[in-house]
């Protein structure tokens, strides 16, 4: 019999955790997770990639946006789109996904314990039951932390959850603003801001950098802010913000003032602060056992997500880049069959990265920029929608796929889409890229028709025809 009350106690049911918890069950170990909220699925399921990915089918569906290329610009499925509408469809999904979340760990053995948990020595865990009924502590040989991120706040701002307000807020908002600012264009910011946008929302965007997302393909990104701006949004790029606060009109309506460092003002009915996320781990003891967190309070990791302590590991969103739901849970992986002395194979060391504005954004391997600092010689070749039946018929007129190869070996190096089912689409040029294939395997290949595969065919036949 172990020493230990648990083979593994997790922090957080968040994809992270549950991908951790699930894989050291199915090792045989007797494993718990410990969440701190009444339900299971962490930001993930509740306030984060789930809500906001739902509330984009929603909004495309209902303004009828993704139609307007064929039947006009007036066309809406509803005129009149209410925050309940948009909403219907997200606490639909939302639930049946907690519910699976929890049938899940269930099914697979896992302890799932409501409690707030914190570090009392390295195998130690202090539970302190949400209901007011005391602490217990108990022991563990191996811990993996998944405790995920917040929105972060400025302390000089009100926050109130109505006109200024965070992504963990949103889904309170009671009605439709007539005009948003968004404060920060990272990936969160830009996704809101185009989802608004796209239901007829006059959005402001608002960042201190000039230009957005560094690690997507400039043209990509040259090609949203186009499409942004057709929105009729307004970009305040390499603009910081000296203050946020709220104010009245000449009208007397309610209404959101943000000052820039440059002395512009700007007014909107509502403002969404989107400047990144700290991490949830102030109450966790980790002084008590000698893990020093770094900026936003996020944990450092080696490459099999382990701490400073040997028998501790963090993953998620609580390590940081790339907090993504796809690398969380193969991080929660990895880190519970290394604990366990189990080899978690080779996971792949390219990643694709959805991003989930209007239109679709998903890359994947290099961009033109990396490729041209490290002085590797390549090609391009590109393939538009609109010249494929499937675009076509689907009305997306702006989406393209853009190629990179090695001008010498025809090698596959990296692929950028925007469109119309990008971040499905990335996963054709995902298997040649991880398996070290050539352009001349779109060439060679046959693709159903109509669809938007066909875009690599001709992409890589139009980088064929560049190389003359």
């Amino acid at each position: 019999m172990s020493e230990f009350d648990y083979d593994l106690v997790v922090m957080g049911s968040g994809p992270a955790g549950q991908r951790a918890a699930i894989q050291a069950a199915k090792l045989g170990k007797r494993t718990a997770v410990v969440e701190h909220k009444q339900v299971v699925g962490g930001a993930c399921i509740n306030t984060g990639t789930i809500p906001s990915k739902t509330l984009r089918e929603a909004a495309l569906h209902l303004s009828g946006y993704q139609e307007r290329s064929i039947y006009g610009a007036s066309y809406a499925v509803k005129s009149d789109i209410t925050m309940a509408d948009l909403f219907y469809r997200t606490e639909h999904v939302i639930a049946n996904e907690l519910d699976t979340t929890r049938h899940q760990l269930q099914r697979n053995g896992v302890e799932l314990i409501a409690a707030d948990a914190s570090f009392v020595d390295p195998h130690t865990v202090r539970l302190k039951s949400l209901e007011g009924r005391g602490s217990r502590d108990v022991s563990t040989e191996y811990v993996v932390i998944a405790v995920g991120t917040e929105t972060t706040k400025d302390s000089h701002i009100e926050f109130d959850g109505r006109r200024i307000f965070t992504s963990d807020d949103l889904l309170h908002l009671q009605e439709l603003p007539k005009s948003m600012a968004v404060v920060g264009a990272g990936v969160i910011g830009l996704e809101y801001a185009t989802i608004f946008a796209a239901l007829g929302v006059r959005v402001t965007l608002i960042d201190k950098r000039p230009r957005l997302l560094t690690f997507v393909d400039a043209e990509i990104i040259d090609t949203l802010v186009y499409q942004m701006r057709q929105n009729r949004m307004t970009l305040r790029l390499g603009e910081g913000v000296s203050g946020v606060e709220k104010c009245v009109d000449e009208r007397g309506a309610e209404r959101v003032r943000i000052r820039l460092d440059s002395g512009k003002q700007i007014l909107a009915g509502n403002t969404l602060y989107s400047v990144g996320r700290t991490g949830c781990t102030s109450t966790l003891g980790l002084d008590t056992v000698g893990i020093d967190v770094v900026d936003r309070d996020l944990i450092s990791v080696d490459e099999n997500y382990c701490t400073e302590v040997p028998n501790i590991y963090a993953v998620g969103d609580v390590i940081g880049f790339p907090s993504l739901a796809s690398t969380s849970m193969e991080q929660g992986r990895h880190a519970s069959c290394h604990a366990f002395g189990v080899d978690p194979g080779n996971s792949g060391t390219v990643l694709p990265y959805g991003i989930y504005t209007i239109p679709e954004i998903s890359v994947i391997g290099k961009n033109e920029e990396e490729l041209t600092e490290a002085g590797i010689p390549y090609e391009v070749g590109k393939a538009s929608y609109k010249e494929i039946s499937r675009g076509q018929i689907i009305g997306d007129s702006i989406g393209m796929l853009k190629l990179l190869f090695h001008m010498d070996t025809r090698e596959l190096l990296g692929v950028a889409i925007l469109g119309e089912g990008a971040s499905e689409l990335i996963h054709i040029g995902q298997a040649v890229l991880q398996l070290g294939g050539t352009i001349d395997y779109f060439v060679n290949t046959v693709f159903n028709y109509p669809t938007l595969a066909e875009c690599y065919k001709t992409a890589a036949f139009d980088g064929i025809n560049r190389m003359g």
